[in-house]
């Protein structure tokens, strides 16, 4: 493959130098933002050597070279656009995109920004968790013993200073500084506040303050709280900053910003967050209880829609708070998103057997054992979708694949990871949860297989039928 004939390829095919605003690359996709979409000649681009699909997402427009290649495609490109060779999506990269977007997606890649960088430190902790369990079940060590007292610690770490991460991240998300978010978060956990992982039957304390009673709880583990919080930080302190002169501002503003949003986060944000946490876990818990396997069919067989739309970011939110209450602590959302992920892997691997096109075949391969993997971009833009009939298979198979999970009530313990590394995340829950994790996940991928293969070959009767008639 000539990565620089490519550079110059895609360049002319998504309108020219001209057309384009920002360009940055991710581990799979070359990502830019363009004046006019309607200039890039779609067909063409998917045809080129190494691209594996093209498409609109979250106000970017999205090329699929996959890993390692799309490298080397950008520091072709990078010169020949005009733009920073580091190929890191910048803040001006993200603004950009974010301009071209509705409220809703803007809300949902806002979310994905703020957790995702988290996950590494969700995983450790659950992984931990589940070492700590495997410990306790079988009696490796004494109850008592000091390796027992400190992987407690470790394991439950992230979740106690999870509003000092999320103020972190949320406040460089929101335009604010992330230290005076992480502070916000602080403020939130302070060692004077009951927290409420260890509350059991203790009441906080009542302050009385301007004629209200506030409990002296604090915020360890909670999510949305913080998060309501730093938003309302991050708008105090642009205002602040616009009106104080810049010889104050070091001074002025960080004060003026602590000390307003800290009132705030205790007396009104942090419990209207806390609720607003409540309120959607417990929404989730009842659908999850009550429709059980139908919750399952419905979401499994969805997923894959919603990804498309760029929607699916904001469920690392909402994953986080079931994370993090204590009356819920674990992610039953998670392994019905992977049996989608994975079906439409199952619908690509099909899609292998059934074609006879060679560069299909060469495509569908790989991009069926990167879902597997839980990498989906390839097969769903490169493959399934493109198709038609395969990416309904693979909603077939993640429909069914979802509502198994449900009715077995398989769960993990982090947010993050799907399809076969997911396997870190549940197997520490269980013997018989990793057991239905991997069945599942068999069923998912063997139905969506099946059901693309009928699909395909009811389509080719049917063509075949048209073209007799004819």
């Amino acid at each position: 493959m000539d990565y620089k004939q490519t550079a110059a390829q895609v360049l002319t095919l998504v309108g020219g130098r001209e057309n384009i605003i920002t360009a940055a690359h991710c581990a799979t996709r070359l990502r830019l933002v363009l004046h006019d979409e309607s200039k890039v000649d779609q067909a063409a681009l998917e045809d080129l050597d190494g691209v594996s699909g093209a498409f609109s997402s979250s106000g970017q427009y999205q090329i699929i070279f996959g890993t390692g290649t799309v490298n080397k495609v950008f520091t072709e490109f990078a010169p020949l656009a005009g733009v920073n060779v580091n190929g890191e999506e910048s803040v001006d990269v993200k603004k950009a995109a974010s301009q071209k977007l509705n409220p809703f997606a803007r809300l949902a890649r806002s979310l994905s920004n703020v957790f995702v960088p988290l996950i590494p430190a969700i995983v450790a902790a659950g992984l931990l968790m589940g070492l700590l369990g495997m410990i306790k079940a079988f009696g490796w060590v004494d109850g008592a013993s000091p390796i027992v007292q400190l992987l407690d610690m470790f394991s439950s770490s992230a979740f106690i200073i999870l509003p000092i991460l999320i103020g972190f991240s949320a406040a460089r998300e929101f335009g604010a500084n992330p230290y005076l978010g992480a502070v916000i978060g602080g403020i939130m956990t302070h060692p004077s506040l009951l927290n409420p992982w260890t509350l059991g039957n203790s009441e906080p304390e009542v302050m009385h303050f301007l004629g209200m009673n506030i409990e002296l709880i604090g915020y360890q583990g909670t999510v949305f709280p913080v998060l309501l919080t730093v938003w309302v930080m991050a708008k105090i302190e642009q205002q602040v900053r616009k009106r104080t002169p810049e010889t104050l501002d070091l001074l002025v503003t960080p004060f003026v910003t602590i000390l307003v949003t800290g009132f705030l986060a205790l007396i009104v944000i942090g419990p209207l967050g806390t609720l607003l946490g409540k309120g959607i876990s417990f929404v989730l818990v009842f659908f999850y209880e009550q429709f059980s396997v139908v919750a399952g069919l419905l979401f499994g067989g969805l997923y894959s829609t919603i990804v498309i739309t760029g929607m699916h970011h904001s469920f690392h939110a909402i994953e986080a708070g079931l994370l993090a209450d204590k009356s819920i602590g674990k992610n039953f959302l998670l392994p019905i998103w992977s049996m989608a992920n994975v079906a439409q892997g199952g619908a690509g691997l099909a899609v292998y057997f059934m074609t006879k096109n060679v560069k299909l075949k060469t495509l569908a391969l790989p991009s069926a054992f990167s879902a597997f993997l839980g990498i989906t971009e390839p097969i769903i833009y490169g493959v399934n979708l493109r198709l038609g009939k395969p990416f309904i298979g693979g909603a077939i198979g993640g429909a069914i694949g979802g509502g198994y999970v449900v009715l077995t009530q398989v769960a993990a313990n982090a947010y993050g990871l799907t399809g076969i590394p997911m396997i870190a995340i549940v197997a520490p829950l269980g013997a018989s949860n990793l057991i239905n994790y991997l069945v599942g996940f068999a069923i998912a991928v063997a139905t969506a297989f099946i059901a693309t293969v009928i699909l395909m070959r009811l389509d080719a009767r049917k063509q075949k039928q048209t073209d007799l008639a004819a």
